[in-house]
């Protein structure tokens, strides 16, 4: 695409020149480009992170660590139902350090420290009890 060159002022003259809607349209597209140049974007590192730290357990297995969970306090848990909360138990750890590696690399990213960007992503630890 070939470019021309324009001064400031040939750019002012041209555009006092407008009728009066062109030239609104002109400072609305004007001031829309401006502006989605100072509003930061995410890298595609950062996006892919973001999404794979919001994302939580699956809710079949969410509410069947819930049900356990209740039928261990409830002491009404059997001995198969122990060794799959153990189990699930496990994954949900595996979850919360990979979530923690992430939420590392992305503050390391960002430059921030880790509680920072905890704070800044507004997150809060999940209860598994």
């Amino acid at each position: 695409m070939p470019s021309i060159q324009i001064q400031p002022d040939q750019l002012l003259n041209a555009a006092l020149q407008m009728p009066e809607k062109e030239f609104q349209q002109f400072i609305t597209r004007l001031f829309t480009a401006k502006a989605s140049q100072r509003v930061p974007t995410l890298s595609e590192r950062e996006s892919e992170l973001l999404l794979k730290i919001n994302q939580g357990l699956p809710a079949a297995r969410q509410e069947r660590l819930n049900e356990l969970i209740k039928k261990r306090r409830a002491e009404t848990i059997s001995p198969q139902e122990v060794r799959e909360l153990k189990k699930l138990t496990a994954e949900v750890e595996r979850f919360d350090v990979e979530r923690l590696g992430l939420l590392t690399e992305l503050a390391a990213i960002r430059n921030v420290p880790l509680r920072k960007l905890i704070k800044q992503l507004g997150l809060k630890p999940v209860r598994h009890d």
